[in-house]
């Protein structure tokens, strides 16, 4: 079910459809991903020569700690006034992180959050118009479904208090004891969206009128976007089986990482309209009405999570893998093997957001009730990147 508010006007309906055109040129491609441990890489869409590649190998520096303590940490959502705002999955709170000295400001509980399993309050993401509007949007799941909400965030009351009332910009995403996506981000296009999960029911990711295993694309308001590819629907791709992770690159292309179930894992390039596959297709596939993942790891080696995007590579993080990928990328085509950091070193990984320029954050994930919880869990951290 959608909220519809306000009609969506002419000007925002032509520069959504300009963008969509510019982010989604490209034919399908082929995968050279391979049966073995290692990473694969496979080419998605044709690229300008000119268009520059980042080195084969790079580096990561963990900087410092920013934060620690934190219980279940998922959404993570930079602050232009400075600090992170963070979602607690099995609490329903969100708190606000001073980056300079790590303290932790509770703005309140969300209400209605329903967490169990997999479940819980995940995404985060701002208001294109935070600077005005104070918005801070969640994706959570409900007694009954996943929805999105949006509230105001008003730092000048008490702690604990700081946030409005919510009010439902989406709702009627499946919910389940697993896979429940979660992920939200505002693209360059100032359009929301979401990554969903099948929530176990493999046939809902090929229903094109379902909204799990999908990535969606809403106007701020929960509208169907202009441009979206199927006539008055949220659904911009298609046939996949838990979306955790949303990026774009520079030139402003969707990057999209997915849980697989039991053999590949998969970063997506994604292009409006197109078809990824599941159940079908777990990784690569030879059915050309599929579209093929950019990399694929084998599920022992990532369980993917949050995506973000710095220094031309795309960057990875790893819940049963426990470290950091580096994706270097030409276009869309990776264009040298898949890197690993960090292997082990901090437990599970779970979101990455970029700090600007070489610098990311990334949450640890051990308190989720898959990890091995150690002193100082759950935190932040600080990396630099190359």
């Amino acid at each position: 079910m959608i909220v519809q508010r306000r009609a969506v006007s002419a000007v925002l309906a032509a520069s959504a459809l300009l963008l969509t055109a510019g982010c989604s040129s490209g034919a399908g491609g082929s995968s050279g991903a391979s049966a073995g441990a290692s990473p694969s890489r496979t080419a998605a869409q044709s690229s300008p020569a000119a268009e520059e590649t980042p080195p084969a190998k790079g580096t990561v520096e963990v900087v410092r700690t920013v934060a620690e303590g934190l219980n279940t940490p998922w959404g993570l959502a930079p602050l232009p006034e400075g600090g992170l705002l963070v979602a607690s999955r099995d609490e329903g709170t969100i708190t606000r992180v001073d980056t300079d000295t790590g303290k932790k400001t509770e703005l309140g509980e969300v209400p209605g959050v329903s967490a169990a399993g997999e479940g819980g309050l995940l995404g985060l993401a701002l208001s294109p118009d935070y600077a005005s509007d104070r918005m801070v949007y969640a994706y959570f799941t409900s007694a009954s479904d996943n929805r999105v909400v949006r509230m105001i965030y008003d730092p000048a009351r008490p702690a604990g208090d700081q946030l409005g009332a919510p009010d439902t910009v989406f709702k009627g995403i499946p919910k389940g004891m697993i896979h429940n996506g979660g992920r939200i981000a505002f693209g360059p296009d100032r359009l929301l969206y979401v990554g969903t999960g099948e929530s176990g029911d493999r046939g809902l990711a090929q229903d094109k009128k379902s909204l799990g295993g999908k990535i969606l694309r809403l106007t701020p308001e929960g509208e169907p976007a202009p441009g979206n590819p199927f006539p008055d629907s949220p659904v911009y791709s298609y046939g996949h089986r838990n979306v955790q992770g949303l990026a774009w690159d520079s030139k402003q292309r969707l990057f999209a990482a997915e849980f697989g179930q039991d053999t590949w894992d998969e970063l997506n390039a994604i292009v409006p309209g197109a078809d990824y596959g599941w159940p079908a297709a777990e990784g690569k596939s030879e059915d050309t009405k599929f579209r093929n993942p950019t990399a694929q790891w084998h599920t022992d080696d990532a369980s993917p999570s949050g995506i973000a995007y710095a220094e031309g590579s795309v960057w990875m993080a790893g819940l049963k893998g426990q470290r950091l990928w580096r994706v270097p990328l030409k276009g869309t085509a990776v264009s040298a093997d898949p890197q690993a950091f960090l292997q082990g070193e901090y437990g599970r990984l779970r979101t990455v957001v970029s700090a600007g320029g070489d610098k990311l954050w990334v949450t640890t994930s051990n308190t989720d009730g898959r990890g091995d919880p150690k002193q100082g869990d759950d935190r932040i951290l600080e990396l630099q990147v190359s």
